[in-house]
Parts: structure tokens; C-alpha cells; sequence
């Protein structure tokens, strides 16, 4: 990912968290010699380094998958920047965004092991009150399911995270592109614009 300086994510634990905050992910490999990709979530365990997942049995994806360096992408928050909110004309619009890639080998699992990863994959996303309970669910009707399924994890070898929110422009005008942004109804625009007033915060106490 091309990443400017003054975009890096340099904190592991900022990528690990939006890694699992944004944990629907796009997972790129090379099937049959040519680039395939699967949208899919990707649970973390960010103790040992490893995201896990699973593909339905009918996608080939898995088929030639494992020691493949695969790359998943996670995207964070993200929204168009109009050039019109800027105190000149002489700029152009933009597009801030915050994304995660990760890099790493896949390995297939089974047995307990993906049994774990659904359950984790259930714990993470059903509400807590749900009539969902994964312990109340029968074992013999998840063994059936589970045969149409492929668990895989993927050893996280290197993470990059990119956070362009306007960091690279002055003061004055990150508090414009912000206060444009927190009068929006869209979730990202609003969550951009927190972003955005984090970098404000700091500068200020910089100066």
C-alpha cells in the first residue's frame, strides 16, 4: 500500500484495533493463476498473530490457497472531502479514508480448531441477550454444517495501517473540513470528522 509519511500508522495496537472494529474484510489470493478474491469477516488473535476465517466449501479460493503470501484489507472509515470547504479555490477535492492491510501465510484448520473460530466468529458479532446461544446449539446439526465449510488462519507476518485525514494540510483547515463533516447524517462523514479532531487535539498540544 502506498503510504506517505505523515499517513503512517506506526502504533501495532491502532492497526489491531481497527482491524477488529472493521473486521469484515477482503481476503486476495491467486487461484489458478489469476487474482480471486472473497469478502468475508476474519476474527483476530492478536496473542499469537493470526486471523481466522472460513470459506464455503463450493469456493475454490481454498483449493490453492495454503503457503500462498495472501493480503487482506480492511477499510476503515471513509468519505469525499469537497475542495469547496477549504478557505481557497485553488485546491482540489480529495478522499480521506482509514484502511488496514495484512500479509501472511494460510493455513486450512479443522476439527476443534475451527470449531473454536466459529465460536469465537459468533461470540464476537450475536448480541449477548440473543436467543442465539452457540453453547445451546445442538453438536450433531453444527458437525453437519460445519462439513460445508473450510476453516483457514492466516499467520499475520506484516501489517501496514494509512490514515489520510487531511494531516498534511494547516490548522485552519482541518477545522473547516471538520466542522463540515459533523453536520453530515452519514456515519462515516461523522466518524472521519471525530478522526480528524483527535489530529486537532494533538497539533494543539504540539503547540
Amino acid at each position: 500500500m502506498y503510504i506517505p509519511k505523515h499517513f503512517e500508522i506506526k502504533d501495532e495496537e491502532e492497526i489491531y484495533e481497527l482491524i477488529e472494529n472493521n473486521s469484515f474484510a477482503t481476503l486476495f489470493s491467486q487461484h489458478e493463476g489469476h487474482p480471486y478474491a472473497t469478502h468475508l469477516p476474519l476474527i483476530l488473535d492478536k496473542e499469537e498473530r493470526y486471523l481466522y476465517s472460513h470459506f464455503a466449501k463450493p469456493n475454490m479460493q481454498w483449493k490453492d490457497i495454503e503457503e500462498q503470501e495472501v493480503l487482506a484489507v480492511f477499510q476503515g472509515p471513509h468519505c469525499y472531502i469537497s475542495s469547496s470547504w477549504y478557505e481557497t479555490d485553488k485546491a482540489v477535492p480529495t478522499w480521506n479514508y482509514i484502511a488496514a492491510h495484512v500479509y501472511g501465510k494460510v493455513e486450512i484448520i479443522d476439527g476443534e480448531e475451527m470449531m473454536d473460530s466459529l465460536k469465537d466468529m459468533v461470540l464476537k458479532y450475536e448480541d449477548p441477550n440473543s436467543s442465539y446461544q452457540w453453547d445451546q446449539l445442538d453438536a450433531h446439526f453444527l458437525e453437519g454444517q460445519a462439513k460445508g465449510i473450510v476453516g483457514f488462519k492466516i499467520k499475520i507476518d506484516k501489517m501496514e495501517g494509512k490514515a489520510k485525514l487531511s494531516q498534511h494540510h494547516s490548522t485552519e483547515r482541518l477545522k473547516l473540513v471538520t466542522s463540515q463533516l459533523e453536520q453530515s447524517t452519514s456515519e462515516n462523514e461523522r466518524e472521519i470528522a471525530s478522526q480528524m479532531k483527535t489530529i486537532l487535539r494533538k497539533k494543539k498540544l504540539k503547540n
